[in-house]
């Protein structure tokens, strides 16, 4: 009941606090040290102070790794000293943040809020930030941009090899009737074949948003559906995604305790082999290594969707940073941006491909990906109508939160037609 409180009164939030100018923000509260027109010029020496850092990295605050970023950027800046504030489910709760706008300094930019809205919550970034990074204009109105890509990535499975030769696996599945058979072959070695993480939720999207962005071919699939009044179907991308995940959870072949937030332990069954596998971005390669899994043991291939022989993968950016438009240190949080992704380290640590389109990633996992030559589909920036039409109807993309939904109902078919009621009428509301 508790769940179902905050989830009503996050739509509430969505529905009240992003579409309309008065009650939730105003934006003359602020005066921004650089206004739309500056946002091309070079921001100016950083100032002492404090720097209040918001992210969805947890693992990185427990572990370490961000106060060691921290520190050489205190180094660089005497006077200075950066915090950071984690948050376990960053989709949801930094959009009840936003709405009281205390956001910090520095933040991922919510993928619930539509470009028009950035200029309300965000400051403009220096247009020499952008040279040769990928995704540049994801994240802009007007011409103006407000948030940089921390990584790009692409989707996969994640696997360990030990788990795969134990289970008598000698050849990578390249269908998904092979994949299934790869499944039944390590449940029957005593091994989880793939871990859904299920409980975090967060994971989920591959197996819905994700998986449709891509698997036929086109990066505006989502985009596509603010043209219909039915999007949800059976027997399109929706209904093949959410069935892939369905009859994964049917046959077993996932982890066991599915309602309990088991995202830490599963990276350590992993590691080890009493997990197979994980339908993720390359980014969660590291993760499983850092986990104790040896890096030669960890592989990585293309996920097979269906049983044809053309295979599609996204390249996608990971989470956009930008400064606060409430922060009091805004220069100061420019220089952490782009220290953070050109030169802390990041990219590299967390297992991303480079953000610097120059740069090439010497990752081995990657290069047995693009072995099996994949075709690649560029993501493409969700349109505000999409946005619009996403949060008038409560579905909250991104979050995992409906997916899990989906997957546990015993009608999916009905499932999809309470969704596609929702969206009809939010098309009409929006009208679009």
């Amino acid at each position: 009941m508790r769940k179902q409180w905050r989830r009503i009164m996050l739509i509430a939030v969505l529905l009240i606090c992003l579409p309309a100018a008065a009650g939730c923000r105003d934006t003359k509260v602020s005066d921004p040290d650089v206004t739309p027109e500056q946002g091309t010029q070079e921001p100016k020496g950083p100032t002492g102070g404090t720097l209040h850092v918001m992210t969805n990295r947890v693992d990185l605050i427990e572990s370490g790794v961000m106060g060691k970023y921290a520190k050489r950027f205190e180094q660089k800046n005497p006077g200075v000293k950066v915090e950071f504030e984690g948050f376990t489910d960053y989709t949801n709760d930094i959009m009840v943040r936003l709405s009281t706008r205390e956001i910090g300094d520095v933040l991922l930019l919510p993928v619930s809020i539509a470009n028009k809205e950035l200029p309300s919550y965000f400051e403009p970034l220096a247009s020499s930030m952008f040279a040769h990074v990928r995704f540049p204009d994801f994240k802009s109105y007007q011409g103006v941009r407000y948030g940089i890509a921390t990584g790009s990535s692409t989707i996969g499975i994640v696997y360990n090899k030990k788990a795969f030769a134990k289970a008598g696996i000698q050849e990578i599945p390249h269908t998904l009737d092979a994949f299934y058979e790869a499944c039944a072959k390590l449940k029957a070695a005593g091994v989880i074949p793939l871990y859904m993480n299920y409980g975090a939720k967060w994971p989920l999207q591959q197996w819905g948003e994700n998986m449709v962005n891509y698997m036929n071919g086109s990066g505006d699939a989502l985009n596509n559906m603010v043209n219909v009044d039915e999007p949800f179907q059976l027997n399109n991308s929706w209904g093949q995604a959410v069935s892939i995940a369905k009859t994964l959870i049917n046959r077993g072949y996932v982890e066991e305790h599915l309602f309990s937030n088991t995202w830490e332990i599963s990276k350590s069954k992993l590691a080890s082999g009493e997990a197979a596998m994980y339908f993720l971005g390359n980014w969660a390669i590291q993760q499983v290594i850092d986990a104790g899994a040896e890096p030669e043991d960890i592989g990585f291939f293309p996920f097979p969707y269906d049983n044809g022989k053309q295979r599609y993968a996204p390249l996608t950016p990971d989470w956009f940073i930008g400064v606060s438009k409430f922060s009091a240190n805004k220069e100061l949080a420019r220089k952490w941006i782009e220290f953070f992704v050109k030169e802390s380290g990041y990219v590299n640590d967390s297992g991303f491909l480079p953000v610097d389109a120059t740069q090439q990633t010497n990752l081995p996992q990657f290069q047995q990906f693009l072995s099996y030559k994949p075709e690649f589909v560029e993501n493409k920036q969700q349109t505000d109508e999409f946005v619009k039409i996403a949060n008038k109807a409560g579905i909250s993309f991104w979050s995992g939160d409906y997916i899990q939904e989906l997957i546990a109902a015993p009608d999916l078919g009905e499932a999809f037609r309470d969704l596609n009621r929702r969206w009809k009428q939010a098309r009409k509301d929006s009208k679009i």
